[in-house]
């Protein structure tokens, strides 16, 4: 039976929030100007000001990289996606493990139009966080 209610959204579950000042956003790290159709590194990290948590209990499970490039495009490009799986978990109980992930993520993408990236990170207790950076191409 169809209602006149809206279905809530993936999109407007998202945060944001100025990274110096809140643990959960990613960082985009990279040059502002890339230099056309050459492999540029990118990082993607979060808890550069104020450290997250990585405790069974409380971590970031993945960051997801994206490019919207200006050249009108419809449709974003995944660049990478980080999955972080091991917070401490073991058979003696919660943070007892013998390793443990840090939420961090480097690749290389290579451009010829400028545009801007797009990360969004998910926090299993505090849910989804993106941030972006606009970069241009020479």
């Amino acid at each position: 039976m169809a209602t006149n209610v809206a279905e809530p959204m993936v999109s407007e579950a998202i945060q944001t929030a100025d990274w110096k000042k809140e643990k959960h956003v990613p960082i985009i790290e990279c040059p502002d100007t890339f230099t056309k159709d050459q492999m540029t590194d990118v990082k993607v990290t979060l808890g550069k000001e104020i450290a997250h948590p990585n405790t069974t209990e409380h971590h970031i499970r993945w960051i997801d990289l994206y490019f919207l490039p200006d050249d009108g495009s419809k449709f974003a490009f995944q660049i990478a996606h980080f999955e972080f799986t091991a917070h401490g978990e073991s058979v003696k109980g919660p943070n007892q493990g013998p390793v443990y992930t840090h939420h961090s993520g480097a690749t290389s993408m290579k451009t010829a139009v400028g545009g801007t990236l797009q990360a969004l990170a998910f926090c299993n207790i505090h849910g989804l966080w993106q941030s972006t950076k606009k970069i241009s191409v020479q």
